[in-house]
């Protein structure tokens, strides 16, 4: 719920400061997951080995979407403080945003000798839907 609560502030945010096209707000978007994960959408939804129309967000881990949810609320942040405009100054601050929580990924990355952006799935694969009885 969180992680839905800061999304809807990004983009309210972007829709103030002049982002109105969504095409301009998949771009901000992609830079959020590629400053972070080093992916875009597109490429971290197949690294997942997601399919069309499963969402990224409801498959990744804990430790994912709490970084997710670090580089929304740090970009909205930077564009707050910077009064941000348009698409090119929100892709400044979106790169700025996720580069904190990217610094964060690289830093636990360090301490534990894991990776944090992993094909793990939160949800589990299903071929069939689940029956009701």
């Amino acid at each position: 719920m969180r992680t839905i609560e800061v999304r809807n502030e990004l983009t309210t945010e972007w829709k103030n400061r002049g982002v109105e096209q969504p095409l301009d707000f998949a771009i901000l978007t992609n830079e959020v997951y590629k400053g972070w994960s080093g992916m875009k959408s597109k490429e971290y939804q197949k690294f997942k080995g997601l399919k069309k129309g499963e969402n990224l967000r409801d498959h990744m881990t804990n430790l994912e979407l709490v970084l997710n949810m670090l580089a929304e609320a740090s970009t909205a942040e930077i564009a707050r403080n910077k009064d941000a405009q348009g698409v090119d100054e929100n892709k400044s601050a979106a790169q700025q945003g996720s580069q904190i929580a990217g610094n964060a990924r690289k830093e636990l990355e360090e301490n534990t000798g894991k990776p944090i952006v992993s094909k793990d799935n939160y949800l589990p694969k299903n071929d069939k839907p689940e029956q009701l009885t």
